[in-house]
């Protein structure tokens, strides 16, 4: 796994988990916009929406471990071959 490859997984999963999470409940608690694309939580009804955002940041962090325990893995392999 290339590092450049593995930072920028790592950067547009946790960007996506912090947007779909927190940051769609704070825009649907502290502002008037209409939900969009980009706040997909937010088109759910009012207890739904708040479950799906900590979905969505819980999948993201999902999706991080298991991104940095391949990385961990390849940085192991490279360092017993010598490479």
């Amino acid at each position: 796994m290339n590092e450049a490859w593995y930072r920028l997984g790592m950067l547009l999963v946790l960007a996506a988990g912090v947007w779909e999470g927190p940051l769609a409940v704070v825009f649907r608690v502290f502002t008037d916009k209409a939900p969009n694309a980009l706040t997909a939580a937010n088109y759910l009804p009012a207890p739904w929406c708040y479950l799906a955002a900590a979905g969505a940041t819980i999948a993201a962090l999902a999706v991080i471990a298991v991104l940095d325990a391949a990385h961990k893995r390849v940085l192991a392999r490279k360092e017993r071959s010598g490479g």
